[in-house]
C-alpha cells in the first residue's frame, strides 16, 4: 500500500486522487490518501499576512518525515523554492492550464465589469494585475475553497473572482469561467497548473520508479525555470511576480514580470536559449531573466532581493 499525503480540500483531494490513480497504474500497488490539515487550511488570515510561502506545505512535509505517508502531493505554486531537508521533489506530472480565469456574474469580462465592481482574490500578484488593468475596481481580499469563492459571486457579495484555471478544470467548474487571462499580458504564478510529488530523500526504489513513469520532463523544465526566478530574487510564492516558460522547437522561452503591489508599475524580462546548448538550461535562462529584472529596478518596486 502506497500512502499519499494530501490536504483535505476538494481541490487537493481531486488532484491527489488523479496522481494516486497514475501511481497505482505505474506501480501495480494500491494507494491510500492520507488527509493532512495545514496552517493554510485552519487560519482565516490572508495568505500574504501568513507569509504565503509554505503555509500549505509544512504540515504535509512533517507527515512525510515522520512516516505517516510515503509521498505527498503539492500544488507546485504553493511550494517554497528552498529544498526541505531530507525531502526531494521526485516527480512533476504533466502541467494543466497555467492561466488565471475570471469568474464573473452575468458573463462579464475584465473590460466589461462596471466601474467600482468588487473583485475577489487572495493573491498579491492578482491584486496588482487587477489594479494595473482596471484601477477603478474594488479588489477584495478573500479566502476559502473554490466553491466558497464562487459562491460569493452567485450570492451577489462580489461581482467576480479570479481563480486558477487548473483548479477549475480539476473540479469540473469551467462553466463558471467568463474570461481566460492570456499569459502574455497576465503572467500567472511560477509553477501554476503543475503538481509536485515529494518523497523522502531515499524513497523505496519501486515507488521511485513508479513516480518516474509519470514525471513529465517538459513540465519539469518549464516550472524549474519559473521558480528559479523566484529563488534568485528571494521572493516568496505570495510575491507580486508572474512568470511563464515554454519549450518550443528546442528553445526554452522564459518571461517574468514584477509588479508594484498597487499595480502602478511593473518591469518585464524575457529570454530564450537552446536547451541542448546548456547543462542547466532552466537555471541559466532564469539567471538571465532575474539579472535583467534587477537591473530594471525590480527591487525598487516590489519586495524582492538577491543578486543574479
Amino acid at each position: 500500500m502506497i500512502r499519499i499525503g494530501t490536504r483535505a480540500s476538494a481541490l487537493a483531494m481531486s488532484q491527489t486522487g488523479t496522481v494516486a490513480e497514475s501511481i497505482a497504474a505505474a506501480s501495480g500497488q494500491p494507494t491510500e490518501l492520507v488527509e493532512i490539515t495545514t496552517e493554510g487550511d485552519t487560519s482565516r488570515q490572508s495568505l500574504s499576512s501568513l507569509g504565503g510561502t509554505g503555509v500549505f506545505a509544512t504540515a504535509l512535509r512533517e507527515a512525510l518525515l515522520d512516516g505517516r505517508c510515503d509521498m505527498i502531493v503539492h500544488s507546485l505554486k504553493d511550494l517554497p523554492t528552498a529544498d526541505a531537508p531530507g525531502l526531494v521533489v521526485t516527480g512533476i506530472p504533466r502541467r494543466e492550464d497555467a492561466r488565471d480565469a475570471l469568474c464573473a456574474r452575468d458573463g462579464l469580462t475584465l473590460d466589461t465589469l462596471p466601474p467600482g465592481a468588487r473583485v475577489g482574490t487572495g493573491s498579491p500578484r492578482r491584486v496588482a494585475q487587477l489594479k494595473a488593468r482596471r484601477p477603478d475596481l474594488e479588489v477584495v481580499d478573500i479566502r476559502g475553497n473554490v466553491d466558497t469563492r464562487l459562491g460569493k459571486v452567485s450570492s451577489g457579495e462580489l461581482d467576480a473572482v479570479v481563480l486558477a484555471a487548473a483548479g477549475l478544470t480539476r473540479l469540473g467548474r469551467l462553466d463558471a469561467v467568463t474570461e481566460y487571462c492570456g499569459l502574455d499580458g497576465w503572467p500567472s504564478a511560477p509553477g501554476q497548473g503543475a503538481l509536485a510529488i515529494e518523497t523522502r530523500a531515499n524513497p523505496d526504489p519501486e515507488l521511485k520508479k513508479a513516480i518516474a513513469r509519470i514525471d513529465h520532463a517538459p513540465t519539469r523544465l518549464n516550472v524549474t525555470a519559473e521558480r528559479e526566478v523566484l529563488r534568485i530574487l528571494e521572493a516568496g510564492c505570495a510575491a507580486p511576480i508572474g512568470a511563464h516558460a515554454i519549450v518550443d522547437d528546442g528553445l526554452l522561452f522564459l518571461s517574468a514580470r514584477v509588479y508594484h503591489p498597487d499595480g502602478s508599475s511593473h518591469v518585464t524580462s524575457s529570454h530564450a536559449l537552446y536547451v541542448a546548448d546548456h547543462p542547466k538550461p532552466a537555471d541559466t535562462v532564469a539567471a538571465n531573466v532575474a539579472s535583467e529584472l534587477l537591473s530594471l529596478g525590480a527591487a525598487d518596486i516590489a519586495p524582492v532581493g538577491g543578486a543574479a
